[in-house]
């Protein structure tokens, strides 16, 4: 048996002091300034480009002061000068017939406020970027939960070609992908005469959306261009989502990057993956390349980017999903299967479907989805029901068939 003297106990206690008389402290902070908050890109696409300005907020969890009163243009060395639309909630647009950035020529945002506050970007080339040569996907795992367990799933990679910029890389992606409902509700009941009929459209499959918002950057530290190979782009596992059930596409765009614009990117990086241990690496401010004119102290928030873009889609199949012997991601749905036995009534009238309609549809907002007959009858023998998100693909996606899309399963 371990003995503790008064030594130890006395230790023990002074321990036991300092760990839990700690006050909380809570800092006052005072002189807060709301930063203007830049978003801009422009690239040699065919399309509109925006810039989206904000403000900082000090509570946190706040919604961001959208700036939406502001003068902004663009400047170029040839002597152009192209005004942004603003279209509301902070973000000012152009006009794709109007501009089309172009490789070699350098670019300036500018911003005046309602306030009268002047901005302007550092002058900005648009550099030549090497094409992407392939876009590809393998089964793959990845360490979760501290590096204690592995996640099945899939991978996407890229290979780029040569080219004569092609040492510092930025890569963005967009994911589409088809999904299907578990219980679509296919049929309708009318209270009023019982009748059950058959909905006209069902909401079984729809497209879900999402825009990368993870910083992937790259750098060739030989300080020579080279080609990159198997770059990974972004991992899915496959049992956590509904991407790889039906159908799968991603689009994915690399963007010629300069030394200075890498630099803002990998800083960002860093200030974003910081821990919070007093040990790590402590926070930075990351430079941006937009300057208050009249005041070149005040702090500005983000970046404008001038950058040629290559872009190349792939889709995935779920037959492709399934040669892999990948986890399938199961919904978190409840099928419900009810009838009036199994509702008895010990006194009254007895239970009628248009009580177990109410019960679900009214009191527990469920949807009646589908009716199951006796074998060979058009005897009514359950109910079926679950809940929306379950039986309305549109309740998370939308029935718009992508323009892009292309059914492959």
């Amino acid at each position: 048996m371990l003995k503790v003297g008064p030594k130890s106990i006395i230790a023990i206690a002074a321990v036991f002091t300092l760990c839990t008389c700690i006050d909380p402290y809570t800092p006052k902070l005072r002189g807060y300034d709301s930063l203007l908050v830049i978003d801009g890109l422009i690239t040699d696409a065919n399309t509109s480009y925006s810039v989206k300005l904000s403000r900082t907020f000090q509570v946190q969890n706040s919604t961001p002061a959208m700036v939406s009163d502001a003068n902004v243009f663009i400047t170029d060395n040839a002597g152009n000068n192209i005004t942004l639309s603003s279209t509301g909630n902070g973000l000012y647009k152009t006009d794709s017939i109007d501009f089309t950035g172009s490789v070699g020529r350098t670019y300036s945002l500018h911003i005046t406020t309602k306030e009268g506050d002047e901005y302007i970007s550092d002058p900005s080339t648009m550099l030549s970027g090497p094409d992407i040569d392939s876009v590809y996907f393998a089964k793959d795992q990845e360490l979760v939960n501290n590096g204690t367990q592995t996640q099945e799933g899939l991978s996407i990679y890229l290979d780029s070609k040569a080219g004569n910029n092609n040492q510092y890389y930025r890569w963005a992606y967009e994911e589409t992908w088809k999904f299907k409902v578990p219980d679509p509700k296919k049929f309708n009941f009318n209270e009023a005469d019982s009748l059950i009929t058959s909905v006209a459209d069902i909401k079984e499959f729809c497209w879900k959306n999402h825009k990368s918002d993870n910083i992937l950057i790259y750098s060739n530290n030989s300080g020579q261009p080279g080609i990159v190979k198997k770059q990974p782009v972004t991992f899915i596992p496959s049992d956590q989502s509904d991407r790889l059930l039906v159908e799968y596409s991603v689009l994915i765009k690399q963007y010629s990057v300069s030394k200075t614009e890498y630099d803002f990117w990998d800083n960002l990086k860093r200030v974003n993956e910081n821990g919070g241990d007093i040990f790590a690496s402590q926070p930075f401010s990351v430079i941006s390349n937009i300057h208050n004119i009249n005041n070149p102290k005040e702090q500005v928030l983000g970046y404008f980017q001038v950058s040629a873009v290559k872009q190349k889609r792939i889709f995935v199949p779920f037959s492709k999903i399934a040669e892999m012997n990948l986890p399938y991601y199961h919904y978190p749905c409840q099928r419900i299967e009810a009838k009036p036995a199994d509702y008895p009534s010990p006194w009254g009238p007895p239970i009628t479907w248009d009580y177990i309609y109410e019960l679900f549809c009214v009191t527990s907002d469920y949807y009646f989805v589908e009716p199951e007959y006796l074998n060979g009858t058009n005897t009514l023998e359950k109910m079926v029901f679950a809940r929306p998100e379950c039986a309305n693909c549109e309740l998370t996606g939308t029935q718009t068939k992508p323009d892009f899309w292309v059914d492959l399963n």
